[in-house]
C-alpha cells in the first residue's frame, strides 16, 4: 500500500545512511613485559584481627524516636521534680487572704469577666476579693479563678450550691483551695490534681461538669469499651451481611446464566434478540431493587443516628432541667428564710406597737376614771369641795 503514497510521504520512510566504519582505539602505553600477579605479597600490611575495633552499631530511625523520646521525658521529669522542690504554697506571695473562707472555681469560658463571676458567686455570701489567674506572658486568662469570702458559711454555701453552674455557656467546677487546705498537694502541672479530662481517648475523658467520684471512672471507661465493642460487632455483622449478599448475587447470577445459555440453544432468532431485551430489563431491575435495598439501609442508619442524637439531647435537657430546678429550689429555700426573718422582725415590730397602743389606752381608761369618780364626788359634796380654808389663831390654814 505505500507504492501508492505520494513522493513527500515515501521520503519519510526511507531508510537512514549506514554509519562509517570506525577502526578500534589502540592504547597508547602498553607494557608488554607486564604480568599480573595477586595481593599476597601485601598481606603483611594489613592489621592484625586482634586490633580491629568492633563494628559500631548504627541505631534505626525508630531507635533514634525512642532515644529522644525518653530524654525528652526524663528532662520533663527533673524538670518537675525542680519545681516542685521549690513549690511552697504557705509562703506564696500570690496566695492571700484566709485558705478557708476560698473557693476554687474552673472550667471558666475564657471571655468570662471577673465583675460577670461576682454577680453569679455574690448570691452565696460577700465576697472579698476575686483572683483571676492569667498567663503570664500573653495576659490572657487561663479559665480558672480563686473567690475569697468574707465568711466560712458564704465558702461552704458557694462549695454545695455553685458547682455546675453554666456562666456564659460552660457548667463551671467549684472545689476547696487545697494547695493550703490539704496535706502533700500537688497540682495538676507537677502530676496530681483531680481532673478527668486527660485520660486518653475523647471518649474515655470526663467532659461533663461537677465533683465526680474518682470510682465513677472506671465505670465510664467499661461503659466506653462497651460501646466500642458493640459498634465492633455491628461493624463485623454488616460485613458479613454484605457479603452474604454478594455471594447470594453471584450464585443468582451464575444460574440466570446458565438458564440463559440453555434457554438460548434451543430459541430462535427472533427469541434470542428477544431473550437479550428480556435480560437487559431483568439486570436493570435488580439493579434498580439494589439501589432501592441500599437507600432504605442508609436511611435507617441516619435514623438512628437520628433517633441517638435526640436521645442524648433529651438527657441533656432533663439534665440541665433538673439542675436548674434544683438551683431554683435553693434560691427559692434562701429566700424564704430572708423572707422568713424579715417577717419576724416586722411582726416583733407590731407586737411592740400594739403593746404599746393597748398601753396607751389603758392608762387613758384609768384617767378617765379617776375623773369620773372626782366629778362624782363634786357633784355629790358641792359645799366640801368648794368650801373656803379657815385661818386659826396662830395664822395657819386649817384644811376642810
Amino acid at each position: 500500500m505505500t507504492q501508492f503514497l505520494p513522493a513527500n510521504l515515501l521520503a519519510l520512510f526511507a531508510p537512514r545512511d549506514p554509519l562509517p566504519y570506525l577502526p578500534p582505539p589502540q592504547p597508547k602505553h602498553v607494557n608488554e613485559d607486564c604480568t599480573l600477579t595477586g595481593v599476597g605479597m601485601y598481606s603483611h600490611l594489613f592489621e592484625d584481627p586482634a586490633d580491629t575495633p568492633q563494628p559500631v552499631k548504627c541505631p534505626s530511625r525508630l531507635e533514634r524516636k525512642e532515644a529522644k523520646r525518653a530524654e525528652k521525658e526524663m528532662h520533663q521529669k527533673s524538670r518537675i521534680e525542680q519545681e516542685l522542690s521549690n513549690w511552697d504554697p504557705q509562703n506564696d506571695p500570690n496566695a492571700t487572704g484566709d485558705a478557708f473562707k476560698t473557693v476554687f472555681v474552673s472550667r471558666i469560658n475564657y471571655d468570662t469577666r471577673e465583675d460577670k463571676l461576682q454577680r453569679e458567686f455574690e448570691e452565696f455570701g460577700y465576697i472579698r476579693k476575686i483572683h483571676m489567674v492569667r498567663d503570664v506572658r500573653t495576659g490572657k486568662p487561663r479559665g480558672y479563678a480563686f473567690i475569697e469570702y468574707e465568711t466560712e458559711k458564704g465558702m461552704r454555701s458557694a462549695y454545695k450550691y455553685g458547682d455546675g453552674k453554666k456562666i456564659d455557656g460552660r457548667r463551671v467546677v467549684v472545689d476547696i483551695e487545697r494547695g493550703r487546705t490539704v496535706k502533700n498537694w500537688k497540682p495538676r502541672r507537677f502530676g496530681g490534681g483531680l481532673g478527668g479530662s486527660r485520660i486518653g481517648a475523647p471518649e474515655f475523658n470526663i467532659t461533663h461538669s461537677g465533683r465526680v467520684d474518682p470510682r465513677q471512672y472506671q465505670e465510664k471507661l467499661d461503659r466506653a469499651q462497651r460501646a466500642r465493642d458493640r459498634a465492633i460487632n455491628n461493624d463485623n455483622e454488616k460485613e458479613r451481611s454484605r457479603s452474604r449478599e454478594r455471594s447470594r448475587d453471584r450464585s443468582e447470577r451464575r444460574r440466570s446464566t446458565e438458564r440463559e445459555r440453555s434457554v438460548k440453544e434451543d430459541e430462535k432468532p427472533d427469541d434470542r434478540r428477544r431473550g437479550r431485551r428480556d435480560d437487559r430489563d431483568d439486570d436493570r431491575d435488580r439493579k434498580r431493587d439494589r439501589d432501592r435495598d441500599d437507600d432504605r439501609r442508609r436511611d435507617r442508619d441516619r435514623d438512628g443516628e437520628r433517633k441517638r442524637d435526640r436521645r442524648d439531647d433529651d438527657r441533656d435537657r432533663d439534665r440541665d432541667r433538673k439542675r436548674d430546678r434544683r438551683d431554683r429550689d435553693d434560691r427559692r429555700d434562701r429566700d424564704r428564710d430572708r423572707t422568713g426573718d424579715r417577717d419576724r422582725d416586722r411582726d416583733r415590730d407590731r407586737d411592740r406597737d400594739r403593746e404599746r397602743e393597748k398601753y396607751i389606752e389603758r392608762e387613758g381608761e384609768e384617767n378617765r376614771r379617776e375623773e369620773e369618780e372626782r366629778g362624782k364626788e363634786v357633784e355629790d359634796n358641792p359645799k366640801e369641795v368648794h368650801a373656803e380654808p379657815t385661818p386659826t389663831e396662830d395664822g395657819t390654814i386649817m384644811s376642810s
